[in-house]
């Protein structure tokens, strides 16, 4: 839709799966399009920091994402992110590979630590493709104590989409009566953190 002066606003492209930041985003009600990326994460150096390495990865899916066709002089907005876990013992855990694995994550009541990362790029279409013109990466993180007992390990994960999550934690719906505790940046754990997205999109006058 065209508003005055006859400029189009500016599209805000997720290239993200997750369901989670889909759903933060759109209660934020920031509104989207999804995008897609072919980035192989198996390329990132996993024994750096958590910070670096979630930094890392969401600048790896921007390099690879694919957008539409633009027109000449026309600007968009992409987003990428990643989250990992990092538990008491300094492993990093992604997603669950199968649900023995999602259980073996969930069997360690243990503090563990969520951060997300996001990169955020301004983007003109010119001659033909897309190039960039600003970048934003940041990166939040929090504590959580997450204790499902082993009777109710199994309707947890007939009740969240285990397989879709870092560590197998879910901090919403379901998932919220078995979390003793939260410190630190409670969306990161779902899998961006607004407040920073929020200060990013402002600043890219979205």
């Amino acid at each position: 839709m065209k508003n005055k002066g006859n400029c189009m606003k500016s599209i805000l492209y997720l290239a993200s799966g997750s369901v989670g930041r889909k759903k933060l985003l759109t209660e934020a009600g920031i509104s989207f399009e999804l995008a897609f990326h072919t980035a192989d994460e198996t390329q990132c150096d996993l024994s750096q920091p958590l910070d670096v390495v979630v930094k890392s990865l969401a600048l790896l899916k921007m390099k690879h994402v694919t957008l539409p066709q633009g027109h000449e002089g026309q600007i968009a907005l992409v987003l990428t992110a990643d989250t990992l876990t990092l538990n008491h013992q300094g492993k990093l855990l992604g997603k669950p590979v199968d649900r023995n694995h999602a259980i073996a994550m969930l069997s360690d009541k243990n503090q563990t630590v969520t951060g997300t990362a996001f990169c955020l790029e301004k983007k003109e279409y010119k001659n033909r493709s897309w190039h960039t013109l600003e970048q934003i990466v940041d990166y939040d993180q929090a504590s959580c104590l997450i204790d499902v007992p082993e009777s109710c390990i199994d309707i947890y994960l007939t009740k969240i989409p285990y397989m879709m999550v870092s560590g197998a934690i879910s901090v919403q719906g379901f998932g919220e009566q078995f979390v003793k505790e939260i410190h630190g940046n409670y969306s990161a754990i779902i899998g961006m953190p607004m407040f920073k997205l929020h200060e990013a999109l402002q600043k890219m006058s979205y």
